[in-house]
């Protein structure tokens, strides 16, 4: 089938009206930055050049769930001139039973109706969204029975997956899927830190083998707050970072098929550059992020692998403060130095490219050669 098709792809933009906002700072986001920027967002992809034909949200819609949040972002959605499909994030549904904060987990398709739940009830979904064009869009929060929400598909939604792509392999259909937390690991040994497992799926090599198993090589996701491309299995995990978070990303995204039916995917990715408030919104929320990242660096120092004993932490936690600022900006080489061997090559582990610079997948600006459906 002869696809061509654009769209776009917004991430975690953490919406919080005035009246939602806490006195307390988020350490590397900026909350109050969360309505304008995305208005700029929708302004530019509804321009006559931009041309797309649908926008994903990819979770974290909101900054906690709250009713007016979701209330606000669902009537704005409904009057772009594109289709827009959603899925929860950790921060839009993060209790099991709706509290004086924020809406319960059997709310949120209420909301979304237009946005892809067309069935509220559920809250995962499928769509052709143009011939030939299916997307799949997954729930990953779920409750423990102690009320505690973690990062996973349950057995149900895996095996109505499973369904899905049976049919979709049998029409010969293109399948995007879209899930919050990550499928890939976009960090060293992510799932397994004690600090990058949270934002991996908990059954992440489960829906892998899946997706592997029909041809999929396409997933969309958001939570890390990072630019950042990682391949597996031939499954290509597009994470995109937050809108409300250095570097204050989106991206624009084109399928092609030539003539000789090789499929391509090209990625470009944008910024929201300034704003009225922030004329230097970049810059100035780079080092904001640099001003806050002591406490996790001390961290992610004193945690294995590296298990630094607290002087070492305190000694090289300075040095790393634009490193996660890197990081989130998406093709970063990662070198310092200063620290002992061992030490300095665990953060060479984070790059983006290899010691000569070269990428090793492009975070931000890639054209991916993919196969044609089966």
């Amino acid at each position: 089938m002869n696809l061509n098709f654009r769209f776009a792809i917004v991430s975690d933009p953490h919406v919080a009206l005035p009246h939602t906002i806490e006195n307390s700072k988020s350490p590397f986001h900026l909350i109050e930055i969360s309505i304008p920027a995305l208005e700029l967002v929708f302004e530019r992809l509804a321009q006559a050049n931009a041309k797309i034909d649908f926008l994903l949200l990819t979770g974290d819609l909101t900054h906690h769930g709250e009713p007016d949040n979701h209330a606000w972002l669902a009537s704005r959605l409904v009057r772009l001139p594109f289709p827009v499909y959603v899925i929860p994030g950790n921060h839009d549904i993060p209790v099991l039973k709706s509290n004086h904060q924020s809406i319960g987990w059997t709310e949120f398709g209420h909301y979304y109706q237009k946005s892809g739940y067309e069935n509220p009830e559920s809250l995962y979904y499928t769509c052709e969204m143009l011939p030939g064009v299916r997307l799949i869009a997954l729930n990953s929060n779920i409750f423990d029975a102690q009320g505690n929400q973690l990062g996973r598909l349950d057995e149900a939604q895996l095996q109505w997956l499973e369904d899905v792509l049976i049919r979709a392999n049998a029409h010969q259909e293109l399948v995007l899927v879209m899930v919050h937390h990550n499928v890939v690991e976009h960090l060293p040994d992510q799932s397994n830190h004690a600090m990058g497992r949270r934002y991996m799926l908990d059954n992440a090599g489960e829906l892998r083998q899946l997706l592997a198993r029909y041809g999929v090589q396409l997933v969309f996701t958001g939570h890390l707050h990072a630019q950042h491309i990682a391949c597996q299995q031939g499954l290509y995990d597009v994470t995109t970072g937050s809108l409300v978070s250095y570097p204050h990303p989106y991206r624009i995204l084109e399928f092609r098929t030539d003539a000789r039916g090789r499929q391509t995917l090209q990625i470009a990715s944008h910024r929201v550059e300034s704003l009225p408030a922030w004329p230097d919104l970049p810059a100035k929320s780079r080092q904001l992020m640099a001003d806050r990242s002591y406490p996790f660096m001390m961290r992610l120092l004193s945690v294995p692998p590296l298990s630094l004993p607290q002087p070492l932490c305190e000694e090289f936690a300075p040095f790393l403060r634009y490193f996660w600022a890197d990081i989130a900006c998406g093709d970063a080489w990662c070198d310092f130095p200063q620290f002992p061997p061992k030490v300095r090559e665990y953060f060479q582990s984070f790059s983006s490219t290899n010691g000569n610079g070269q990428p090793m997948i492009k975070d931000n600006n890639i054209t991916l050669e993919l196969h044609a459906p089966r």
